[in-house]
This record gives structure tokens, sequence and C-alpha cells, in this order.
């Protein structure tokens, strides 16, 4: 992987999620795990499928996970959320993750870091699909 820095590239979408990269997040070299970054890029769509659903939704499935560059502790993480396609109950989530260092030496330009598509189900209160109200205003319009 090798780290470079975005100069014409802008985040696409919605920022829905910012968090700091911590040492319990971290492998002994001091990147986060895989794992982590993955954990908040669920709680990104999920935020946004539930906004889209008016309420509860679910994981269904994550499609094209790649990670460009390492995220390091002390590195601030900004994920950005488009909502692609919108079914009877699902809704497909595109998420871009950037990063920059805010802590050890301030950064202004963010690192495209990472990207993922993820799949949502609207769920009831028994767990079983439901249809999902009207998101056009949610679409992106090219």
């Amino acid at each position: 992987m090798e780290q470079t820095r975005e100069t014409t590239r802008r985040p696409a979408g919605i920022m829905v999620l910012r968090t700091l990269a911590m040492p319990r997040d971290t492998n002994p070299w001091g990147d986060v795990f895989g794992g982590w970054l993955l954990s908040q890029m669920d709680i990104a769509a999920g935020l946004m499928a539930g906004e889209v659903a008016q309420g509860r939704s679910a994981t269904a499935s994550v499609d094209n996970v790649v990670f460009h560059s390492p995220v390091a502790v002390g590195q601030t993480i900004c994920i950005y959320a488009n909502l692609v396609k919108v079914g009877r109950s699902s809704m497909e989530i595109g998420l871009e993750v950037w990063a920059r260092d805010l802590v050890h030496l301030y950064e202004p330009e963010r690192a495209f870091v990472a990207e993922a598509v993820f799949h949502y189900v609207a769920v009831d209160a028994a767990g079983r699909p439901r249809p999902v109200p009207d998101a056009s205003s949610f679409l992106v319009q090219d």
C-alpha cells in the first residue's frame, strides 16, 4: 500500500462519521487494524441506512472493500456516504474514508484511504424486510 496525498480529488457524498484512531485500535506498528476501519465504515453506512429507511436496517453484504493506504494512530478519519441505489427494501451505500493528522502534526489535506459498497435492508421490529420510504432526496443526481 502506497500512501499518497490526493491533491485534486475531493470527498464525495455526505460526511456521516468522524472519529480518531486510538492506540487500542492499532497493530504494533501504529497502523489501525483493517477490521477496526471496516467496523467504522459499517457504523457510517448504518447511520445513512437508518436515516433513509426512517428506522431499523440491517447490513446485508459488503462489496469492493479497498484499503488504499494505512491509517496511523492519531489520525482523524472522515467517512463520506452516497446513497447509490434503492430497491423495495434494500439500499446500496457507497463509502469513502479520508484521513488526516490533527494530533501529531496538523495536516490540512486529507488522504483517500479506503472505500467500499455496503448493502442494507430496511427491517421491521421482527427483523423482516420492509419497504424503504421515498428516498429520492438522498439519491445523488448526475
